[in-house]
């Protein structure tokens, strides 16, 4: 197309748990079409609820993943790209010390973001997913580190943050936490509690219960444990993000789901084509977080979103860049036309 710059963008996501990146381009419908995509388990955060610091093997894994993403950016053309690294990153000593040899070694504009830029990117990918009916949104992202949760205020597919809580509590934080197992009831319950406790607190501030029961609102999520959720629910011989991705599921098939996924055990997950080995120990404190959401607001359905931190970069930068093709050129000065 004439006057549109050639390449593609390209968004890096490096979590507590896993390092991914996604190559894109915009389509005439303002989608995006994926061009290619990279995902390695890093396990950033190991420790550090312990130390305080990224150890030394976590920074080495999640260094070698950064470089791969930089060697297969570095074969082709790029129009933007965004870098980005969360909770783990952000609660550790040493967290911008590492940040910055990293983009000293990969060349990567890799940088730490606040959390509420986390829930607005988050809300970004998921914007699509509104419908014109839907005057408000919450939307849950169940993270390695952290849990971000974003009250939304929807308008004819538009959305604003209205006001956002970050959770020190992600999958990987709980799977580590000393004599804390998810795996028995008397744990499961105990992180429901503290979950449940601190966003009882949110919710009094925004009085989100009431919207609810008012109705218009949809309760949405985006992160492995909703999307596992549905893979168990609906079934799937192995995980389908086309299957996934939008689906609007039913919250008592997701209820039935959980139950179904803590029955199985530590090793039945493990051999669950929904989960596999390297997600086994995290299923069930992302699902403990999620029944403590499903208890402070309760909902009939909840909007699965197999997208988050990348497609949200995605979709601002593909936004930002068609803002500027659209806003008109600024006039010419004559040369005798004084700057202000």
């Amino acid at each position: 197309m004439a006057g549109v710059p050639a390449g593609a963008f390209a968004a890096i996501d490096l979590g507590t748990n896993n390092c991914r990146l996604l190559v894109g381009t915009p389509t005439a419908s303002g989608t995006i079409k994926v061009v290619d995509s990279y995902s390695r388990v890093v396990r950033l955060g190991e420790g550090l609820g312990a130390s305080g610091r990224l150890s030394v093997d976590a920074m080495e894994r999640a260094g070698q993943a950064l470089q791969a993403c930089a060697q297969k950016l570095s074969r082709r053309p790029l129009r933007r790209i965004l870098a980005v690294a969360t909770e783990a990153c952000r609660q550790a000593a040493n967290g911008a010390e590492f940040i910055a040899r990293a983009r000293d070694i990969t060349g990567l504009p890799l940088r730490i973001i606040p959390a509420r830029e986390e829930a607005e990117l988050a809300m970004e990918s998921c914007v699509p997913l509104l419908g014109p009916q839907d005057r408000r949104a919450l939307l849950f992202d169940i993270g390695g580190g952290s849990t971000e949760i974003a009250w939304i205020r929807g308008d004819n597919g538009q959305a604003s943050l209205i006001g956002y809580v970050s959770l020190p509590l992600g999958v990987v934080t709980l799977a580590e936490r000393a004599n804390l197992c998810c795996f028995t009831p008397e744990g499961f319950d105990t992180v429901v509690n503290e979950v449940a406790e601190a966003l009882t607190r949110f919710d009094r501030v925004h009085c989100i219960g009431q919207e609810m029961r008012a109705g218009g609102v949809r309760l949405m999520g985006t992160s492995g444990t909703v999307t596992t959720l549905a893979g168990v629910a609906l079934a799937l011989p192995r995980y389908s993000r086309p299957m996934v991705d939008g689906r609007i599921l039913d919250c008592a098939d997701a209820d039935q789901a959980l139950r179904d996924l803590f029955m199985l055990g530590r090793e039945g997950l493990r051999l669950h084509p929904c989960v596999g080995p390297e997600r086994a120990d995290f299923v069930l404190p992302g699902c403990a977080i999620y029944a403590a959401i499903r208890r402070v607001w309760p909902s009939s359905c909840v909007t699965v979103a197999d997208r988050g931190l990348r497609e949200g970069m995605l979709q601002r930068m593909m936004r930002e860049e068609s803002t500027r093709a659209r806003r008109p050129p600024a006039p010419a000065r004559h040369a005798s036309q004084p700057y202000s």
